[in-house]
């Protein structure tokens, strides 16, 4: 991401957060005081998934918890501190897994502090997970091919067109952080989930669909740095998948792309694609 949006960043995040930094080792937001009126609140922080249903939150950004049937909680891109994320809203309580998909800081966000917390494995490339500084038991750097399984999710890692890099210390120099990924969740009588990271649109997606057959994809649609929504709409088509996630947009003005023109663009391909656009902080059964 560019030093210019990232400075604009950093100072949205200071503005609210303080002393605390996206990237690297955030420090963990005080918990906010109890408040049974607070509605994002009580949903991002459910302990559990309903019953034989697959839950997904969006928090905004790319980041997303998922909670499936099995009792498996899975934190994607987990920058819970970015200007979309639900106010006031607790992290979760256990995470099983942390998956990250690339080095810059709106995408490892808060992942070193909510290892710490939980205990989870962090999953995402050999050399950025090495950079991450995690104990040996939590790291599981891999890369495009690898596949884990966590309870009654099995998790594929797949590529993304992008670039990764990352900075320990916001002052410092940024350091390669392997390739970018993206993520196929596949979930035992449930969903088939692809997260697909920072990317543009590219043929494999195809190989994509063809391997994991993904019934919805959670796409980034807001441009500048990854897929536009006519960009978007190819990417839906080569996937084959039946719903799409709109994520990685309206974050910052340059990421201009909405789940509207997303819409619009799939109409103009006759899919049957449906675009399902979340509100950051609600629980959302699949």
């Amino acid at each position: 991401m560019g030093n210019k949006l990232k400075a604009v960043v950093v100072g949205a995040v200071l503005g609210v957060a303080g002393a605390a930094f996206a990237q690297g080792t955030p420090t963990t937001p005080a918990a906010p005081k109890a408040d049974a009126k607070a509605p994002a609140k009580a949903a991002a922080g459910k302990a559990a998934a309903t019953a034989g249903k697959t839950e997904v939150t969006w928090w905004g950004h790319a980041a997303f918890v998922v909670k499936t049937p099995g009792g498996a909680t899975i934190a994607i891109d987990p920058w819970f501190t970015n200007p979309k994320a639900p106010q006031g809203a607790t992290w979760p309580e256990a995470v099983d897994a942390i998956l990250v998909s690339h080095g810059h800081f709106d995408h490892v966000g808060e992942t070193k502090a909510l290892a710490q917390k939980t205990s989870a494995k962090v999953y995402g490339s050999f050399e950025l997970v090495n950079l991450l500084g995690l104990p040996e038991a939590q790291g599981m750097g891999a890369n495009a091919g690898g596949t884990f399984t966590v309870k009654d999710a099995t998790i594929h890692l797949v590529e993304a067109v992008h670039s990764s890099s990352y900075q320990a210390d916001p002052k410092g120099a940024s350091q390669y952080a392997g390739a970018p990924l993206g993520f196929v969740i596949e979930i035992a009588n449930g969903p088939t989930l692809y997260h697909a990271g920072d990317t543009g649109a590219f043929s494999s997606m195809a190989l994509i669909a063809e391997q994991f057959k993904p019934t919805v994809a959670l796409l980034p649609i807001g441009g500048h740095f990854t897929m536009d929504p006519a960009q978007a709409s190819v990417a839906a088509k080569l996937l084959k998948v039946k719903t799409v996630v709109p994520m990685h947009y309206g974050t910052f003005p340059a990421l201009a792309g909405t789940p509207d023109a997303l819409t619009t663009e799939l109409k103009k391909t006759r899919a049957a694609t449906k675009v399902l656009a979340l509100e950051p902080g609600k629980a959302t059964a699949l």
